[in-house]
């Protein structure tokens, strides 16, 4: 089959990753107990798959190995002991690696059925960003109608994601973002108030019962700041590279709480309500209730450039890679 491997780690900003990233052959996997095979239609490009290759993810791969986390396609194989899949069925699951690739093997219990109104791009591009998003704002932060939630980053798929999820909950969203462009795909996708992401917008359009942060850094702490009482913090990553050291007195004196997201641990304790939640999000698409994700397709063969640019910062929304 052909892959696209990670034959070294590198560094995009200042690596020639034209030989670290190539697309070539690669034995096929056959599923063992528990598992199955997917023909992979499509392949969802995240953030973390860029940290993988750099070598900078909390979860390492040795090279040569082929990276991607995120995949849609059709059950071709299935390996002894799994119950409740079979051969043809559409799927979308996670991966941790090798979703770049025409054929994967994953676990079953990592699996989520793809209805037929939803494309295989589309659904290899909801599992981390809407998975994330609404475990965050459902389970975390329980978010209420009428709340005013803040999301920083709000260009990124996740960010975005929770843009559209947070106004189909019903709540007052303000999205902050770096770029005019970055700043409309929010808004379709239901933001009410748009900031840029400066310390000065982010505290004049406050206060907030919720932030959605998958930024860190000193933004942070500025966002802390402008929240309410009673208020919740979501932790989501730090995009910008730097872990913020948040004074604790400022929980005790705003009475709001920082709250940690960490979806993969949440999708291993939790799998059913894992499923539940995936299984809102995709009739939350169907109805109309929320619009479809902002998606880039690109051939496989581009996989490295895209990779590239998503390091940089240079993608707004969701990107998929045909397979």
């Amino acid at each position: 089959m052909r892959a696209l491997v990670c034959e070294k780690i590198g560094t995009f900003e200042t690596d020639d990753m034209t030989e670290a990233l190539r697309l070539r052959d690669w034995p096929m996997p056959e599923p063992g107990a528990g598992q199955v095979r997917i023909a992979v239609q499509a392949a969802g490009v995240n953030f973390p798959d860029t940290l993988m290759v750099e070598g900078r993810y909390h979860v390492k791969a040795e090279p040569p190995f082929i990276p991607g986390s995120e995949v849609a396609g059709v059950i071709n194989a299935v390996g002894p002991d799994v119950q409740g899949w079979q051969v043809g069925d559409r799927v979308c699951a996670m991966t941790v690696q090798g979703a770049f690739a025409e054929q994967v093997v994953v676990d079953a219990a990592n699996l989520v059925a793809l209805p037929d109104t939803v494309d295989f791009a589309t659904g290899s591009a909801l599992l981390m960003t809407y998975g994330t998003a609404i475990h965050a704002l459902h389970q975390r932060a329980r978010l209420m109608p009428g709340e005013r939630m803040l999301v920083l980053g709000a260009g990124g798929g996740v960010s975005l994601a929770a843009v559209a999820l947070g106004a189909a909950m019903g709540a007052q969203v303000v999205a902050a973002a770096s770029s005019a462009e970055k700043r409309e795909l929010a808004r379709q996708q239901g933001a009410q108030t748009l900031i840029d992401n400066t310390p000065d917008a982010i505290r004049g359009a406050g206060p907030y019962d919720v932030i959605f942060d998958p930024v860190g850094g000193d933004l942070s702490e500025i966002a802390f700041r402008a929240i309410a009482p009673e208020g919740r913090h979501l932790v989501i990553g730090f995009a910008s590279g730097t872990i913020p050291a948040i004074p604790l007195n400022l929980p005790l004196l705003k009475s709001a709480a920082i709250m940690g997201v960490f979806w993969g641990a949440f999708t291993k304790r939790a799998l059913e309500m894992h499923r539940a939640n995936m299984a809102d999000v995709l009739a939350m698409l169907a109805s109309g209730a929320m619009p479809p994700p902002p998606l880039q397709v690109f051939a496989l063969s581009e996989g490295p450039a895209i990779l590239r640019r998503l390091a940089a910062r240079e993608i707004a929304g969701k990107v998929a890679l045909e397979i």
